[in-house]
């Protein structure tokens, strides 16, 4: 797989309005599913309960919990994108997401990114990114959103 490789401004802007890329599939596993349950306090049965989620839940098995498939965005984001010449870089955003569908447990996912906009806020990049949450062999992607991040390049 191949990174994109951004190092200013100038090269976050000639992908404006293109796909950037997309990441490599991620299997969810129910350990990593209770782990990031007892991370967040969230043991809700239809995530941490396979035997009850398969006999009682509305979809047959254990699911990822929403937050938990967000989570994963810095892991998925770093396998399209490299950023040299970074000084920092902040997660200021996250506009119109929405949990379009479910992710049951030992489904994989991958990120796929394309740039919507750029801006130079006075040396900071603001970089709007249109991402999906894809779900293998599912036409519905787990979700979609604006990643806002901002960029602050070495001088």
């Amino acid at each position: 797989m191949s990174h994109i490789t951004i190092e200013s401004f100038e090269d976050f802007e000639q992908y404006i309005g293109k796909e950037l890329g997309v990441s490599e599939y991620h299997p969810i596993t129910q350990d990593q599913i209770n782990k990031f349950a007892d991370a967040t306090i969230d043991h809700q049965w239809i995530h941490t309960d396979p035997e009850r989620a398969k006999n009682e839940g509305a979809f047959g098995d254990t699911i990822a919990h929403g937050y938990l498939t967000l989570s994963l965005v810095p892991y998925l984001w770093d396998q399209i994108i490299h950023v040299k010449n970074l000084k920092m870089m902040v997660n200021y955003g996250i506009e119109n997401l929405r949990f379009a569908q479910a992710v049951l447990v030992d489904n994989e996912v991958r990120l796929s990114a394309n740039l919507k906009n750029v801006v130079n806020l006075r040396g900071t990049v603001k970089a709007e990114v249109n991402v999906k949450l894809e779900i293998k062999d599912q036409k519905k992607p787990a979700f979609t959103g604006v990643l806002v991040f901002l960029y602050h390049f070495e001088a």
